[in-house]
């Protein structure tokens, strides 16, 4: 039985990868900031598949919190075999904002918090000779739209990096890049959505079981659905100046 660690675990896509490891029968350590949730979270999910379920409150916008979660990633006593950082938030401020605080909140969480975690992680692993990573990233990662674009290619690019230097010991990195997915995030960032076409929408719990599986194959990027993937192919391919229109269009359909 393997013990996994999730960040932003209580609710969207963190919610949706803890379920299904509980369900296969992994342990799962939860950090996120509300315990209350946490601790429900865990009691719900042991009486219903037989797992422990360990709450670990933290912010991951404060140096001391992810400095106890990577001490929790390299104990030896109980071992984590998968870290999945997916804690992160979408972003109101535009770049010209003078109050850039919600940016650096970003960078700390969704930037540093990444980095911190995945280092702890990929040496504890690489000393066992066994683990995985995933570091939830996004479409995003390919265009250019305000400040969560830039951190989510950071995000991605990290990956493929810390996969690089992890290539060959038994740990393997992958960098999740969903399109539009089914859960509370985009109410809670004030994004409209109400022009995008249902088909275009991936349910929570169908992209974990297609992130983990990809994981399980070792692929350092993964893009759910043929319809997502044909999107960020096109995206790659496509003249800068283009995406740059597409972002900017993007932009306006949001505002």
């Amino acid at each position: 039985m393997a013990t996994a660690l999730v960040t932003g675990g209580t609710s969207g896509i963190g919610a949706a990868f803890v379920r299904a490891l509980a369900a296969r029968g992994d342990d799962v350590v939860i950090v996120a900031r509300d315990t209350a949730r946490m601790e429900a979270t865990a009691a719900e999910l042991s009486a219903k598949h037989g797992v422990r379920v360990e709450a670990l409150t933290a912010d991951l916008a404060k140096k001391a919190d992810v400095d106890r979660v990577a001490a929790r990633l390299e104990s030896q006593d109980a071992p984590i075999e998968l870290l999945i950082n997916n804690a992160g938030f979408g972003l109101h401020s535009t770049l010209l904002d003078a109050d850039y605080s919600e940016h650096e909140r970003a960078l700390d969480v969704m930037g540093l918090a990444v980095l911190v975690l995945g280092g702890a992680a990929g040496r504890a692993m690489k000393a066992r000779g066994h683990g995985r990573i995933i570091n939830v990233s996004s479409i995003s990662a390919f265009i250019a739209q305000g400040g969560y674009s830039p951190v989510k290619a950071y995000s991605k690019v990290y990956s493929e990096g810390l996969a690089n230097e992890l290539h060959g010991s038994g740990v393997t990195v992958t960098a999740l890049c969903p399109g539009w997915v089914a859960t509370e995030f985009h109410e809670r960032a004030e994004i409209k959505t109400s022009a995008i076409p249902s088909w275009l929408w991936v349910d929570a719990d169908r992209l974990a079981a297609l992130a983990l599986a990809d994981a399980d194959k070792g692929k350092v990027v993964s893009i759910p659905t043929p319809l997502w993937k044909a999107g960020a192919l096109g995206l790659t391919l496509a003249p800068r100046p283009v995406v740059r229109w597409v972002s900017r269009v993007l932009t306006r359909s949001r505002a």
